[in-house]
Parts: C-alpha cells; sequence; structure tokens
C-alpha cells in the first residue's frame, strides 16, 4: 500500500448477475481515481470470480421487484420455469443498450489496474472450490487478511 492513498474495501457475497456489477464497477471507477481497492468475495460472490460461473451469471426475477418490465406482472411470477432465463436475457439487454463492459471484461479491467481481489477461503472450502477454480489473479484467504485491509480504509461497502 502507498502511504497516504485512499483505500476501498468492498465485501461482494451475491453472485447474480445485477449483483456482480457494482463491486466491479465501483472498484474500476476507484482504481482509475488512484485509490488502492481490495474486495473480498464470499459467500455467493465467490460466483463472480469462478472461472467456471462468471461467464453465465444469472438474474433471479424472484423477490427482485425493481427489476423493470415491460409489463407489470406479480412477483409471485418468478418462480414460473424460464422466468429467470428471461429476467437475464432482459439484463443483457438492458446492458448492451448502454454499452456496459461485461463481467469479464469488468474483472479484466479490475486485475490490469491492481485491485486486490480475494476469495474466502472458508467459502472455498464449503463449497468444494479450488484455487484453480478462479479466475487468474484471485487470492485466496480469510477474513483476517481482508480485514488488515479495511481496518485501514477510507471507504467500506457490503454489496
Amino acid at each position: 500500500m502507498n502511504e497516504g492513498k485512499k483505500r476501498m474495501a468492498i465485501i461482494a457475497s451475491k453472485g447474480t448477475l445485477d449483483m456482480a456489477y457494482p463491486p466491479l464497477i465501483l472498484a474500476s471507477t476507484a482504481i482509475a481515481m488512484d485509490v488502492d481497492v481490495t474486495i473480498f468475495f464470499t459467500l455467493y460472490g465467490v460466483d463472480i470470480v469462478n472461472k467456471k460461473k462468471y461467464h453465465s451469471l444469472k438474474v433471479a426475477p424472484i423477490a427482485n421487484p425493481a427489476m423493470p418490465s415491460p409489463i407489470p406482472f406479480p412477483n409471485i411470477l418468478g418462480i414460473l420455469p424460464g422466468m429467470t432465463p428471461m429476467a437475464t436475457m432482459m439484463m443483457k439487454g438492458m446492458i448492451k443498450k448502454i454499452n456496459w463492459p461485461s463481467i469479464p471484461e469488468l474483472l479484466n479491467v479490475c486485475i490490469e489496474g491492481g485491485v486486490r481481489m480475494i476469495a474466502c477461503t472458508p467459502t472455498l472450502e464449503m463449497t468444494g472450490l479450488k484455487k484453480e477454480d478462479l479466475v487468474e489473479g484471485v487470492e485466496v484467504a480469510g477474513a483476517a487478511e481482508f480485514l488488515d485491509f479495511a481496518l485501514d480504509a477510507n471507504i467500506s461497502l457490503f454489496v
């Protein structure tokens, strides 16, 4: 860490497409502003850096009432078969329309920019994942390693 440089600590605990964007956009923007950034991926957030999953993250419409829809429909319809693929397709369409980068592209920007990414050791143990299952450049460590950085952070976010 550079002395005097601002620090941002982010905890990413959700691995859906809509929840993968906030930590990566905030981190990539912060590094462009010369801020040291560490993201701690825990629980389902590990999917964001899982080589087998990060290309195909999904959006669940159930319990996501703010999700825009061409026609209003009750939340209960989100449990119907095919609704998750439909919601995912809609979100990808909205993302493409505003020309946002994909999750793999954002991860690459973050890694190349120097964002430190830590996957939670207990989460990997719980899910049976190994370091080799993660995107290159992601470290594996526990909460203490993240907290060593976060305790001196100017900004701490849980997304």
